[in-house]
């Protein structure tokens, strides 16, 4: 018996952990067998290429990670007509691709790109960067433009729509419950937090834009936070993902209202970190004769 089956919306999968999207390269399956992982995330791509922000855009902190990269990707074209193949021709997994972009007409334009394309199971949509339509506010932090873009999409496409939240706001249930009512399938939740560090030999910024996106093990406790709040608010299924390097850890969230979970800067630091979450959880459940499912959003239970 698969204890460890789950779903996200529409797509059914034999593992409940998946890798978040740019911490995780298909070389990595030559570690372990990719079934391990229920889907695979592609690194997010933009409509017009993106070369990324300039170096240095990494430092490791004492509990966590902060970056800068930027977005880079080749953009949309480069993607379709060749990483997709690639990606189709070695995965035998569910494949998720993120997405971003600069207005609400841009990311229905994309999806609509997409949805001619073979091979992709679903899409995550990030709507965690600047929206030159709205002045600079991020997408994720206006409820009324999560609605409107989830709901364009959702008429677009009859695949798996995750919406992937930003934390930097000030009531995550208000924006998940928008993402909800515009027609997501299931949600994402949580993009990295603001991070900043500083050489206090140079009084220089540790990355090069001064302030970065943090991830890590310093941000679990504010992704479990949000991940519990979201799961309150909707009914429909969530990604979560927030400090992750453990199957313990991953098992929190479950416990919190995740029913799928993603590692990320953790592949950074152990490259089977997913596989051995998978067995760790595999074995705890058959310890305690539990399924997946029973543990789902059951903290107070």
């Amino acid at each position: 018996m698969n204890r460890l089956k789950t779903r996200l919306g529409k797509l059914h999968f034999e593992s409940p952990v998946t890798v978040a999207s740019g911490t995780f390269g298909t070389e990595y399956f030559d570690f372990f067998d990719q079934r391990i992982l229920g889907a695979y995330v592609s690194k997010t791509i933009t409509y017009e290429p993106k070369a990324g922000n300039p170096p240095p855009r990494l430092y490791e902190t004492e509990a966590g990670l902060i970056n800068s990269i930027g977005l880079q990707n080749p953009g949309i074209d480069v993607f379709i007509k060749s990483s997709l193949p690639e990606l189709r021709e070695k995965l035998y997994i569910p494949l998720v691709v993120s997405f971003s972009g600069s207005s609400i007409t841009e990311f229905c334009a994309m999806l609509e790109m997409l949805e001619i394309s073979e091979g992709i199971d679903g899409y995550e949509v990030n709507v965690s960067c600047p929206n030159v339509e709205n002045e600079g506010i991020a997408f994720g932090t206006d409820p009324d433009t999560v609605f409107e873009l989830t709901q364009k999409l959702s008429a677009i496409t009859n695949k798996e729509l995750i919406i992937k939240l930003s934390p930097n706001v000030s009531d995550i249930a208000t924006i998940a419950i928008a993402a909800e009512a515009g027609g997501a399938s299931s949600l994402a939740l949580i993009n990295t937090l603001f991070g900043m560090a500083i050489d206090i030999e140079t009084g220089k910024s540790r990355i090069k834009k001064g302030v970065g996106g943090y991830s890590g093990t310093g941000i679990k406790p504010v992704a479990l936070a949000l991940t519990y709040k979201a799961a309150r608010a909707v009914k429909i299924p969530i990604l979560a993902m927030g400090g992750i390097y453990t199957w313990q850890d991953a098992l929190e969230f479950f416990y919190a209202g995740a029913s799928m979970i993603a590692l990320g800067t953790a592949n950074f630091i152990n490259p089977i970190a997913a596989a051995e979450a998978h067995h760790g959880l595999d074995v705890y459940l058959a310890q305690r004769d539990l399924r997946l499912k029973d543990i789902v959003g059951k903290v107070n239970g």
